[in-house]
């Protein structure tokens, strides 16, 4: 609708037409022009970087450094004119249907939060708490009029069914994981797909695992910026610019003819999670990033464009939600001859295929760190080298990094993630006495480049 009144010749309108039967194109061209603008200064500023002595230039797009704001004006009108129409044209639709959603909004605001709540009095208080258990992971793109009712609505329902986990919340959406009960997890879907704004979900959008509350210290629930933390503003990289889904059985088939075409170098398989998920399970022959944080990945297709020009990208990650952004990232670049991302994630993969090209253990952000799907061991231990795919914390008080060190080791006393902290653990002396908690950098964060530059 908004690519067809935008591109539309107002002034080419026949007499014939009436007047009183003329849409308001006027009023839509300058609600473009508007869109357009902020669109343009937002792309901009994205790409300002702080000036150093070493790089005294103000923005960075493209590998290329600008001093002077007309240049970079100048390159992005010439070089991502498509990328801010099209981000452009998005939000005007969104802006065009505004009326639908202002009807949504009113019709949340006037519903009392507790009318989303199911009704538990037929259920068991026990069953909420004790029995079989699972953790649910899914994520929902949706635009979210009032993020804050959101918020106070998944709080309210995740203590009314003895919920654990972590939830964000944004303008964009919703993602989450949570653990309980198999009783109370299935009240929570059916709770989630009864919401008037959520239910574009399905049954089939929650991916499940065993486990349960336990799986998780406390419940999180909050609301941000983006719902999967890239550090890119949603306004200007959006999700609905996201590369081509695949469901499994397609992604399959694509891995299987790049994994037995040696001779194929068009083709890059992509994991677009952090090195210490990647480092227990992956898919085979796959790129995967020595990244320690999804932040990291927009600065690491910048870095590395040249690796990604003129290539097939098949990219994958946990549940699917980081490829959502991330390919919509990569995409804005303009490099790519296609992407392509898996549909539902690892997750949804080794559910229809747990001895396809994914071996090893699939990382999960709660206490269990991983589950199996295969028996496959990739990983080893850091000490002895023997396998291993165990993560567990450095013991160091204040390092936050995961080790691999396997029950022989640990044994030997040897639980931190290297050998700075090691020293540390020999020595708790160093320990402040404020008790003030604070991370600290060793071997493990100092010896890794953040944005490391590949080859394939």
């Amino acid at each position: 609708m908004a690519s067809v009144l935008v591109d539309l010749d107002v002034e080419s309108l026949g007499p014939e037409v009436r007047k009183a039967d003329k849409p308001d194109f006027s009023a839509t061209r300058k609600l473009y022009s508007h869109v357009k603008k902020t669109t343009f200064a937002k792309f901009v500023a994205s790409k300002k970087v702080p000036p150093t002595c070493e790089n005294p230039s103000l923005w960075h797009c493209c590998g290329q450094s600008f001093k002077e704001s007309s240049s970079i004006h100048k390159h992005v009108a010439n070089n991502h004119a498509s990328e801010i129409h099209q981000v452009t044209t998005e939000m005007l639709d969104v802006m065009l249907h505004l009326d639908q959603s202002e009807e949504e909004s009113i019709n949340e605001e006037s519903t009392d939060i507790s009318s989303w709540i199911p009704d538990t009095s037929h259920v068991p208080e026990d069953e909420l708490i004790k029995g079989p258990g699972e953790v649910l992971l899914y994520y929902c793109y949706c635009q979210l009029n009032d993020p804050q009712m959101i918020c106070q609505w998944q709080k309210d329902l995740c203590l009314k069914l003895k919920l654990t986990g972590k939830v964000r919340v944004a303008a964009e959406g919703i993602n989450g994981t949570v653990g309980g009960t198999k009783t109370a997890t299935n009240l929570y879907i059916k709770a989630m797909l009864s919401h008037p704004t959520l239910k574009i979900m399905q049954v089939q959008d929650f991916k499940k695992s065993e486990g349960g509350a336990e799986c998780f210290s406390d419940l999180k629930v909050g609301v941000y910026k983006e719902i999967v933390p890239m550090g890119v503003d949603p306004d200007i990289i959006s999700y609905r610019l996201a590369g081509i889904h695949l469901e499994p059985e397609e992604f399959h088939k694509e891995v299987k003819a790049f994994v037995e075409n040696q001779s194929d170098k068009d083709t890059i398989l992509l994991d677009c999670r952090n090195f210490y998920e990647s480092k227990i399970g992956q898919f085979n022959q796959c790129l995967a990033p020595d990244i320690r944080k999804f932040s990291y990945f927009p600065d690491y297709v910048d870095e590395n464009l040249d690796l990604f020009r003129d290539k097939k990208v098949l990219m994958y990650c946990t549940g699917g939600i980081r490829c959502e952004r991330g390919s919509a990232y990569l995409k804005s670049k303009n490099v790519c001859k296609e992407v392509y991302q898996l549909k539902g994630g690892i997750h949804k993969y080794l559910e229809q295929f747990p001895d396809g090209f994914y071996r090893g253990k699939l990382f999960v952000f709660d206490e269990r760190y991983a589950i199996a799907f295969n028996e496959d061991v990739i990983s080893e231990c850091r000490y002895c080298s023997c396998p291993w795919d165990r993560y567990q914390l450095c013991s160091t008080d204040f390092c936050c990094q995961l080790v691999l060190s396997c029950t022989t080791c640990r044994e030997r006393g040897l639980t931190a993630c290297c050998p700075v902290c090691q020293a540390k653990e020999q020595n708790r002396n160093d320990i402040p006495s404020n008790g003030l908690s604070h991370r600290e950098e060793c071997e493990c964060t100092m010896s890794r480049p953040r944005i490391p530059k590949d080859t394939l």
